[in-house]
């Protein structure tokens, strides 16, 4: 089958399509043939290092998939060859989307939604359990709550405006001017322009931030949450700030979750979720979605099509 395969550790021109044997699922697994995998801004930064991940043999980036089941490995009951499905297998292990063909644990998908194209299921995996579990999982947000997304236009942040939405909540969004239109359609009632101003010195009383930035965001992050407040950030835990009494900090890293997907999944049936790939590019071409993705101007997602 064809994969991208990372050739030595660093830039974007590593990435190369190579002829690989076609993996074969085992015990409660499946093997599926992909349609379309999501590029995610931690599938460069290990691209550039090796860090954090636990590779294979071959080393091979993507997480997002969509595509359909193949075949199905011995105690698989609820998925059967032909089912469209769509997750985030094995991270931080190496799952390899960037490929024909991906082996899974059964459990690490779930059935794609019917409105979504491959594309557009491809786009929601990765970042939106993220926005989900930080929001929902850790930050608990509640119907009423004033809600703050840096970035509300990128990967995660589009998605986290719409979640925090659903959830009844206030939503305020960061983004530079030309994407104020695209956010506010995405549901956020409030949106700042953080080239223009300082979002601590026009906001107060927030009950949750979501930092997908960190750095010196995260610490000037605390500056607006009301006591009781969470601030939850996404680029590690040294982006997670000294918070003071009655404000919460914490740092969460996305994990496959099949009930979470199903939650995605059920919020994109009801119309109040829709992922956005703006950038879609033939497999072939996954070093130049690096590189466009390394830029830090996407909005939504990027996405390839494998077949």
């Amino acid at each position: 089958m064809r994969a991208v395969v990372v050739e030595r550790w660093g830039g974007p021109e590593n990435l190369v399509e190579r002829d690989v044997e076609r993996p074969v699922p085992g015990l409660n697994e499946v093997l599926v043939r992909v349609h379309a995998a999501g590029v995610n801004p931690v599938d460069w930064k290990t691209r550039g290092s090796g860090a954090l991940i636990e590779w294979g043999a071959v080393p091979a980036v993507g997480w997002d998939v969509s595509g359909t089941v193949e075949a199905v490995g011995p105690g698989v009951g609820h998925l059967r060859p032909g089912d469209e499905v769509f997750g985030m297998p094995l991270f931080p292990r190496q799952a390899g989307a960037y490929a024909e063909y991906v082996v899974a644990p059964a459990r690490h998908l779930a059935p794609k939604p019917a409105s979504l194209t491959h594309v557009e299921a491809a786009a929601l995996p990765l970042a939106g359990l993220t926005a989900w579990q930080a929001l929902v999982d850790a930050a608990d947000v509640r119907p009423g709550e004033r809600v703050l997304v840096h970035a509300a236009a990128g990967g995660v942040g589009h998605l986290a405006v719409q979640i925090a939405k659903a959830r009844g909540a206030y939503v305020i969004g960061t983004a530079s001017a030309a994407k104020h239109a695209l956010v506010r359609e995405l549901g956020a009632d409030e949106v700042v322009d953080y080239r223009e101003v300082r979002f601590e010195d026009v906001l107060r009383d927030v009950d949750v931030v979501l930092d997908g930035i960190g750095g010196e965001t995260a610490e000037r992050s605390l500056k607006v949450l009301r006591p009781g407040g969470r601030l939850i950030t996404l680029p590690g835990p040294d982006d997670v700030p000294a918070a003071p009494e009655g404000v919460r900090a914490a740092w969460v890293l996305v994990e496959p979750d099949h009930l979470g997907l199903r939650e995605l999944a059920a919020l994109v049936e009801r119309g109040e979720l829709r992922p956005v790939a703006d950038t879609v590019l033939p497999l072939g071409e996954a070093a130049k979605a690096h590189a466009i993705g390394e830029e830090g101007r996407t909005t939504g997602k990027i996405v390839l099509t494998v077949s």
